[in-house]
């Protein structure tokens, strides 16, 4: 199957390359911005290999046709990970308390975050090499059809498919860097591939043992390797003897990483229009169930308004002019986490909206219409903060008005929550609006 796959990309196998060897004539690229050299020790022609593989200084910092490709397949995970928050909101134990609600949601999120770790890990390597390498293709295609295998697990990953989802996770961090190491000799990546190879290798023991261990446990393992994974990137893999790595993506591909991340958030977004589609066409189209969708629709409109007005516009330009773009792009990748949490929470309010849009709304379905779109506030307040260094108050005040509203909203048809969530979001946009109109656009000032 890897063979067949790189002669799609126009390559013989990744392990015999050499088609890819060209001389770039001492072209900077975008390791050297981040001061890694390449190791003497390599000679000429490893260092030329090596560096046609990677971005140019002066190339496009655009995302390429084959990361928007990739990003396809995280449409379908995300329609998963959603399907088991429905799941969780819809058993009668859970839908009558909050605690146990969010106790659930807390075993789907190991999910999510599996699944972010994948898509993050991929960013950074498509800013750091070239997908117009053949190559990098067969990386990323290779790790798009690991991606496609893991969403299929998803569903049954804290039971029957747990082994398929531990395995193929682990097969793609752990197959990635090796392929990276073996392909990078000479150059100074290959010792930061092999520092995070020796992290990835001490994760996948609590993965692989989670698989076979019974649900609690299995949590708990899969929690420390999320949490050796995470770390591990945090503070630059380190390695006693070995030291650590110091380069930050985001120092030289900040542009680059920007627009990549405001693009999952338009997955995510065109996620939420699908599951709503789907829900809808699943039952009776009558007029509550379309007013449901009405409402879910009007929801997206309104995340996708707030996001993109100012910041999710200038964030590039934030992180280059920040005096340490490496914090500020750690920042912005946790507000996108929490955004992101907060649409597919959002999403799964939707849902249930549309399964019953009448009737008494429960503690856990409040819990997620509302829920997610303060979830989502809270995202974008940090996201403010890193273009601006500063939280305008209609974020803050639409967390506190969501919350306030929720233990009132418990027992009233669903579709009046929806409704109350919609009033609660178009007040944040118009409050954007009213409160730019006649005044210039306004630039990037990132925290010193």
């Amino acid at each position: 199957m890897l063979g067949a796959l790189a002669i799609l990309v126009g390559r013989q196998a990744p392990f015999a390359i050499r088609g890819c060897v060209l001389s770039v004539g001492g072209v900077p690229t975008w390791y050297d911005c981040c001061s890694d050299k390449a190791d003497e020790a390599g000679g000429p022609v490893t260092r030329n290999r090596v560096a046609s593989l990677l971005r140019r200084r002066e190339s496009s910092q655009r995302p390429t046709f084959l990361e928007l490709f990739f990003d396809l397949v995280f449409v379908f995970a995300l329609t998963r990970i959603v399907n088991e928050l429905v799941l969780d909101y819809t058993r009668g134990h859970v839908a009558e308390r909050l605690s146990t609600s969010l106790a659930e949601n807390g075993e789907t999120l190991l999910l999510l975050l599996a699944v972010w770790w994948i898509w993050t890990q991929t960013a950074w390597m498509t800013s750091r090499f070239d997908p117009f390498q053949p190559a990098i293709q067969f990386v990323v295609l290779a790790t798009m059809y690991g991606s496609l295998l893991l969403a299929v697990a998803i569903s049954g990953a804290l039971a029957e498919t747990g082994l398929l989802f531990a395995s193929t996770y682990v097969a793609i961090q752990v197959g990635r860097t090796l392929f990276f190491v073996a392909i990078v000799r000479g150059h100074h990546l290959r010792r930061v591939n092999m520092l995070a190879l020796v992290w990835f290798g001490a994760s996948a023991v609590p993965w692989l043992a989670g698989a076979f261990a019974p649900e609690v446990t299995r949590n708990s393992l899969w929690t420390v390797a999320l949490a050796i994974d995470y770390l591990g990137a945090r503070f630059g893999w380190p390695v006693p003897g070995l030291g650590r790595s110091r380069a930050s993506p985001w120092a030289g591909a900040g542009e680059h990483l920007a627009e990549r991340y405001w693009q999952l958030v338009i997955v995510a977004l065109g996620e939420t229009i699908l599951t709503s589609g789907s829900s809808l066409l699943g039952g009776p189209i009558v007029a509550q169930r379309t007013l449901a969708l009405t409402l879910a629709f009007l929801t997206t409109v309104l995340l996708w308004r707030i996001y993109f007005y100012r910041a999710g516009q200038i964030l590039g330009e934030a992180i280059a002019t920040s005096a340490d773009p490496g914090r500020l792009g750690r920042l912005a990748e946790f507000a996108h986490l929490l955004m992101v949490s907060g649409i597919l929470a959002t999403s799964a309010g939707s849902e249930l909206v549309l399964m019953h849009p009448s009737g008494d709304a429960k503690p856990a379905w409040v819990g997620a219409i509302l829920g997610g779109p303060a979830l989502y506030l809270a995202g974008r307040s940090v996201f403010e903060y890193v273009a601006f260094a500063r939280v305008s108050r209609p974020r803050p005040i639409g967390i506190l008005v969501l919350a306030a509203m929720a233990p009132v909203m418990v027992g009233l048809p669903p579709l009046g929550v929806a409704a109350a969530a919609v009033a609660v979001l178009l007040g944040v946009a118009v409050s954007d609006t009213t409160r730019a109109h006649g005044r210039p656009l306004e630039e990037a000032s990132p925290p010193r």
